[in-house]
């Protein structure tokens, strides 16, 4: 079914304190170019900006306004890690293979400063700040040890250490932890800014986006393809698809649905903190998580704290998912009990079978890149140039990323009720300090 497509922007900090967006228009009649890419997120505007620059000439489509979707609702936090560690993958895929991730990971956060420098996005307010896991008992604490003295000696990472419950608590200004890992690599940017300034960037540049533009149907036609919309079409000799957690938008993007289950991620911001009783929290402008699997997470934006979590069921905000937030956040930070909730948002994040993202072909004319598991800001932007290696006929190595074929979720229409009940076991493992 295709769904309408809104020129509404999304209610939260982000909008709030955005810039002055660039405007596009919606197609109108037919068009030819050398690529069409489904997806004005950071995955289809990066696959744009290296495939100008190998000569090719792309076109963006966006079924809603540029920053609508997970590029402009996530929680701004730059990270290279993956769901699964890499302690993991070394033991089921062996060490070159983790070493090889690690990498892309620290790739893919170094291009992160690299967009904002070269596009001159300052309104992306990159902090380079890194990220601190906070260790919710003992058991945890010791799987930190244990993981950052691996990640030093495996991977000869010397960006990760460890702080102890007293250390946490004078950097974050909760003393609900037990001890925490410090990772030195990435930080914390706004993301609705970030995806306007290089959408901004790639006009500048000459490239095509269409905005309001909802694809309704993609064939193959002599040696390309054509990509119907309500308004006009577009021919290309390669198509591009980088939905991610929206690919139910559209029957287009049906061949990488059913390799996705969309999760609802919530957060809340507060009001701003000076001359609160919450003005000294999170002094340092980290990341910050927890290591309850049912993760919450946190961190500064200018004068605010943001907390965020996932375990939002259903299609669109919850009130509920909101209220559990918010009694969350007062009970690690019992400062903020007087303080005032002023924006409440939630969005959608892409979780995979095997926890890690895809990309490849799914035939000699179409290319995907899909499932960024929560950890899209840096991931999404840095797949993007070797998506575009792949259009071109390059083939990158990129570890378990590019694994073929794309995984399917077995009986997809069950995934909800299956999703609730993964839930419920995880908030019970928490529960019982597990």
């Amino acid at each position: 079914m295709v769904l309408p497509t809104s020129s509404v922007d999304i209610d939260s900090l982000w909008r709030a304190t955005s810039v002055a967006r660039p405007e596009f228009g919606s197609l109108s009649g037919d068009q030819s170019f050398d690529v069409a890419i489904i997806g004005g997120g950071y995955t289809g505007l990066c696959t744009a900006r290296y495939l100008v620059k190998a000569g090719l000439s792309p076109v963006v489509i966006e079924a809603n306004r540029i920053g609508w979707g997970a590029s402009g609702r996530n929680g701004g936090v730059v990270s290279g890690k993956f769901r699964v560690g890499f302690k993991d993958i070394a033991a089921r895929h062996g060490l070159d293979t983790a070493r090889r991730m690690h990498a892309l990971g620290l790739e893919a956060v170094d291009h992160v400063g690299q967009l904002v420098e070269e596009l001159g996005i300052a309104g992306a307010d990159y902090r380079p700040s890194g990220s601190l896991r906070c260790a919710h008992n003992a058991h945890t604490f010791e799987g930190l040890r244990s993981e950052a003295t691996w990640m030093r000696e495996a991977l000869g990472d010397t960006g990760v250490s460890i702080l102890s419950a007293g250390e946490v608590a004078a950097e974050t200004g909760s003393h609900g932890f037990t001890g925490g890992m410090l990772n030195t690599h990435g930080g914390v940017i706004h993301p609705l800014n970030f995806v306007l300034g290089m959408a901004a960037g790639l006009k500048a540049l000459g490239i095509v986006i269409h905005e309001n533009t909802t694809v309704i149907g993609v064939r193959r036609e002599g040696v390309g393809v054509v990509v119907e919309t309500p308004t006009g079409r577009i021919t290309a000799r390669q198509l591009v698809i980088a939905t991610n957690s929206y690919s139910d938008l559209t029957p287009a993007t049906a061949s990488v649905r059913t390799s996705i289950i969309p999760f609802r991620s919530a957060m809340i911001a507060t009001e701003p903190l000076a001359g609160t009783p919450g003005a000294g929290l999170l002094a340092s402008g980290r990341s910050y998580t927890e290591t309850r699997r049912m993760m919450r997470w946190f961190r500064k934006s200018g004068d605010r704290l943001l907390y965020g979590g996932r375990g939002a069921f259903g299609k669109s905000d919850s009130a509920s998912a909101f209220a559990a937030l918010e009694k969350a956040m007062v009970r690690q930070f019992p400062q903020l009990a007087s303080v005032r909730v002023t924006h409440r948002w939630s969005g959608l994040v892409a979780m995979t079978l095997d926890s890690l993202p895809h990309l490849g072909r799914l035939d000699d004319r179409v290319v995907y890149s899909v499932g960024y598991n929560g950890t899209g800001v840096a991931l999404a932007s840095g797949i993007g140039r070797h998506v575009a290696a792949l259009v071109t006929g390059g083939s990158p190595d990129l570890g378990l990323l590019t694994r073929q074929p794309l995984p399917h979720i077995p009986l997809y229409g069950l995934r909800e009720p299956a999703v609730r009940l993964v839930a419920g076991w995880y908030q019970f493992l928490d529960a019982i300090g597990r």
